[in-house]
């Protein structure tokens, strides 16, 4: 069984007159840097200059500089930065900073375990990892509860590395929540497979080829659409709240029949073994290495990819059905 921690098994109070560095302003870090200057901890933010991000985080109350200057003030420094510059900036920007005694905090652990950040020497290396997207983290603190989070320590130069991991998990509200001790390996290697073999390339992937059935079988495509994409929404959301048994309870017998005679033949044995292949590559860096090779030369496998989703026939119709939808924006 996970080690599970809630608020009082954390110290904030650890954190009091120390410097938070928050490395960066998007989707986590604008979460991470409220939430802990609401906290009544000392927040600094670091963006690089011309940021878009400058602005905003400033129209917020806080305090903005360079990434360089705010590592260099930083007594915590939390990397939010995106995966592909994190190894660069570090080499450029953090690194020549640290000092003895300071604590490198990450929100993933894809640059450590995939060693594009080294450890330095005299440096608490953690990890707080927020289970949710920043606007979550952000909202749900601000309606006075938690996204549950996980803490990892990959290097603990003080003796007190998880407790300080703790009490920032604590700070952003992750302990009103729940936080789950792991490994920077395990969160890195789950989370990327969550991701591509179901979060992300998996789901839309089987939207997208139930969608292409029924168009192909003469279907309206707006039909499909609403069948194999936006209801999706839907079912999700009542797995969020109860799980499968909660979904199935929702649906009609019918629905729920279906479930259990269709869904082994959409995912096979030959899945499922695809799936371990998807594993092993992340495993082994294969998956980490093509990526941050693509960045490295531009991206144009993304690029080429993001471009072709953008034109196909199912983000044409989904754009068209959302314009009939305002209520879905607000």
């Amino acid at each position: 069984m996970a080690n599970i921690y809630y608020d009082d098994d954390a110290n904030l109070q650890l954190l009091q007159g120390k410097t938070i560095a928050v490395l960066g302003y998007g989707s986590q870090g604008h979460a991470h840097a409220l939430n802990a200057k609401e906290s009544g901890l000392d927040v600094i933010v670091g963006l690089r200059e011309g940021s878009a991000s400058w602005a905003e985080a400033e129209a917020a109350g806080l305090k903005v500089t360079s990434v360089a200057e705010a590592a260099k003030a930083g007594d915590m420094v939390m990397v939010l930065l995106p995966d592909e510059v994190q190894g660069s900036v570090f080499k450029t920007d953090i690194a020549p900073h640290l000092e003895a005694g300071n604590v490198l905090a990450f929100g993933h652990g894809f640059n450590r375990v995939f060693h594009q950040v080294p450890t330095p020497d005299g440096v608490d290396v953690v990890m707080i990892a927020p289970k949710g997207p920043g606007h979550l983290v952000r909202r749900v603190f601000t309606e006075g509860g938690g996204v549950p989070c996980l803490i990892a320590v990959d290097a603990d130069a003080s003796g007190q590395a998880k407790p300080l991991a703790l009490a920032y998990a604590k700070a952003i509200g992750g302990t009103r929540g729940g936080v789950i001790e792991t490994t920077f390996r395990e969160e890195a290697e789950t989370d990327l497979f969550g991701e591509q073999a179901v979060l992300c390339g998996g789901v839309t992937e089987l939207m997208q080829a139930g969608f292409d059935t029924l168009v192909d079988a003469g279907y309206q495509p707006e039909i499909a659409y609403f069948e194999c994409v936006h209801e999706m929404k839907l079912i999700v959301d009542l797995i969020y709240e109860g799980g499968f048994e909660t979904m199935r309870n929702s649906i009609s017998n019918t629905a729920e029949y279906g479930d259990y005679r269709t869904g082994k033949r959409i995912i096979t044995d030959e899945t499922r073994a695809e799936m371990r292949r998807i594993l092993s590559e992340i495993q082994s860096g294969e998956f980490a290495h093509e990526f941050l090779l693509d960045n490295q030369v531009g991206q144009p496998r993304l690029k080429t990819q993001r471009a072709a989703g953008a034109r196909s026939l199912v983000s044409e119709v989904g754009r068209r059905l959302r314009k009939m939808m305002p209520f879905i924006a607000s």
